[in-house]
């Protein structure tokens, strides 16, 4: 049982690692979207990202028949329409608000989150509200004051893309469970091509593909890190810990966005930098810890009625 222990805390520990890439993988498709942004529409360079993204995810999904039954499956499908969707939505409402009123649209993720998984019925434990409240406080103090910061139409569309996001996080939970952790991120990925497809093309036609080399190093990192890698660590991350506990490193994006911001934009730093991203990473280990604290007891609990 002691092993059982042990073998569950390295599982934990692994699952926060990759939820933690995850956020830092979003968070770098911030600056690589600047990029992107200024020679394509928005719609356009989110039909690219997860055009690059199927590329790398198609190989996966296709490999196996499990895999494969996966472009079957409802909770698969629902959540590959609702992830395209969802940046599609977003991108179109940061064209009507600034970085800083969508950081902080984005670090009141993981409180709803939790708020959806405590109406489901989930356990939330102590720790992981403490941490989701720490983290979005900071991600807060990251973004700062919205004030006069978007119009009525960009503010609309951007908390549209924050629920439909939530929709796709729920509709991952009821996923099969398949033996490669790739298979259903990648049949996600294809979905969500499949499904922004018709809508960037009656928007906006064809997308310009006599790109120059910077705008396609943007797309093809958004691709590749902040749509391949980000959506496969988080899968393998949220399937192994509670929603509320993951929802925490979401919270990494906007910590990420505002650092990058000041070293490659030029943003001014000030102490709600600091204090926010010491709450983001303080929240984070509560919950890391919280988490390990609930599997020792749990095992120990076991361990205490079994007849070693």
């Amino acid at each position: 049982m002691r092993a059982a222990a042990g073998h569950g805390v390295v599982m934990h520990r692994a699952a926060f690692i990759a939820l933690a890439a995850a956020g830092l993988f979003w968070g770098l498709g911030f600056p690589l979207g600047k990029l992107a942004l200024r020679a394509v529409e928005p719609a356009h360079m989110v039909l690219l990202r997860f055009a690059v993204a199927s590329v790398a995810a198609l190989p996966f999904a296709l490999a196996s028949a499990e895999a494969r039954a996966l472009f079957r499956s409802p909770p698969v499908l629902l959540a590959g329409m609702f992830y395209g969707l969802a940046f599609m939505v977003q991108f179109e409402g940061l064209a009507g608000v600034t970085v800083t009123l969508a950081a902080l649209l984005v670090g009141a993720m993981p409180a709803l989150i939790a708020v959806a998984a405590h109406l489901m019925g989930e356990r939330v434990s102590r720790a992981s509200w403490t941490g989701v409240a720490a983290a979005t406080i900071g991600a807060a103090l990251i973004a700062g004051k919205p004030g006069g910061a978007g119009t009525a139409i960009g503010i609309a569309l951007s908390l549209l893309s924050l629920l439909i996001f939530l929709a796709w996080l729920i509709v991952l939970k009821r996923a099969p469970v398949t033996r490669s952790a790739m298979a259903v991120p990648s049949v996600t990925l294809v979905v969500a091509t499949a499904t922004v497809l018709p809508v960037a093309l009656l928007q906006h036609g064809a997308p310009p593909l006599a790109l120059g080399t910077v705008a396609w190093s943007g797309i093809i990192g958004q691709g590749l890190l902040s749509t391949f890698l980000a959506t496969a660590a988080w899968q393998y991350g949220a399937a192994r810990v509670d929603s509320a506990s993951a929802g925490v490193f979401i919270n990494i994006e906007p910590l990420i966005g505002a650092a990058l911001g000041i070293g490659m934009f030029g943003d001014p730093a000030g102490w709600p930098l600091v204090l926010g991203g010491v709450l983001i990473v303080a929240g984070s280990i509560v919950v890391v810890r919280g988490e390990r604290s609930d599997t020792t007891r749990a095992a120990d609990a076991t361990h205490g009625l079994s007849l070693d």
